[in-house]
């Protein structure tokens, strides 16, 4: 054939651009340092909800806050309840399917694709030692299945507001939560070359309230270079648009990627390249990440969660 199918061509490029070491900012890490605690132990609440639970409760990872019940269909066991190694799926994920920066986005993917997802963390082809492996080990393949249908079943909103910044609030990796909060004393800090996700409203994300997002400082021109990255110009990648269809809203069984948590999607781009996320559904984006760099992630990542959902 004189024509070589793009994805194959892609695995010819030089590998100069390769990533070769993990963009740590992607990644959820416990600053050493963390503020003094203003938890008194006494229930609180969430706008909207009539429900209050101690913030023990909320960080129950085995028995996930649902602040607003009557919002969603009854949430199955393995998303409300935790069993051993299994972990409450909401209690991450959040009853809106959003999910926080540790985590991911699941509301409206499609179930066969979910229930990929966790099929290959059970047999070690997606790699997640810090949480999904022991989960997706400790699932049964009829827990993993009505827990995907409930959070296809969701539907995705706005959750990230994209900021391109060069100073943004000085912040820490919070623990429990596995986030970044701003720095209670106030401050800035220079973003450089990274991405930072800030909670909207500190208290309500602490709470786990399923409506409050996130604001992702992204560096100045980042927007900008994802689109022309994410069509396909220069020809250095083929047209997002093309698997993920229009709006990258998610086409034929292939995931949605507009309006996704930047670190998520940043995190995957670096497990497509380095080998962290293998498996079926992993083959089309290996040949694709395989031409990114550090700046790429960034500008990609920006650019998605700058798309409605």
């Amino acid at each position: 054939m004189k024509t070589i199918h793009l994805f194959a061509a892609l695995l010819l490029i030089s590998s100069s651009s390769f990533s070769a070491e993990r963009p740590e900012w992607a990644f959820p890490v416990a600053s050493p340092d963390q503020p003094p605690s203003t938890d008194d132990g006494q229930p609180t609440s969430v706008p909207g909800s009539t429900l209050r639970f101690t913030l023990k409760q909320i960080n129950d990872l085995a028995n996930a806050v649902d602040w607003f019940p009557d919002r969603h269909a009854p949430m199955p066991p393995p998303v409300a309840h935790g069993t051993g190694a299994a972990l409450a799926c909401a209690a991450c994920h959040l009853t809106s399917g959003m999910g926080h920066p540790e985590s991911s986005h699941l509301a409206g993917l499609p179930t066969a694709y979910l229930e990929r997802q966790l099929a290959d963390f059970k047999s070690g082809e997606r790699k997640d030692a810090a949480r999904m492996n022991a989960i997706g080990a400790a699932l049964s393949e009829d827990d993993a299945r009505v827990a995907s249908e409930w959070f296809a079943n969701l539907k995705p909103r706005r959750w990230i507001k994209v900021v391109e910044a060069k100073q943004i609030p000085a912040n820490y990796g919070s623990s429990p939560g596995r986030m970044r909060l701003p720095l209670p004393g106030g401050g800035t800090e220079a973003l450089g070359q990274r991405i930072v996700e800030l909670p909207q409203d500190v208290a309500r994300a602490v709470r786990r309230d399923p409506y409050s997002g996130f604001t992702a400082y992204v560096p100045i021109g980042s927007v900008a270079r994802g689109r022309a990255l994410a069509s396909g110009s220069g020809g250095r990648t083929p047209p997002c648009a093309s698997c993920h269809g229009p709006g990258l809203k998610g086409l034929n069984g292939v995931p949605g990627i507009a309006g996704a948590s930047t670190l998520y999607t940043a995190r995957q781009l670096y497990g497509f390249q380095s080998g962290t996320r293998d498996g079926a559904s992993a083959a089309l984006m290996k040949p694709v990440a395989a031409t990114l760099t550090d700046e790429d992630f960034i500008d990609l990542s920006a650019y998605l969660a700058s798309l409605p959902p």
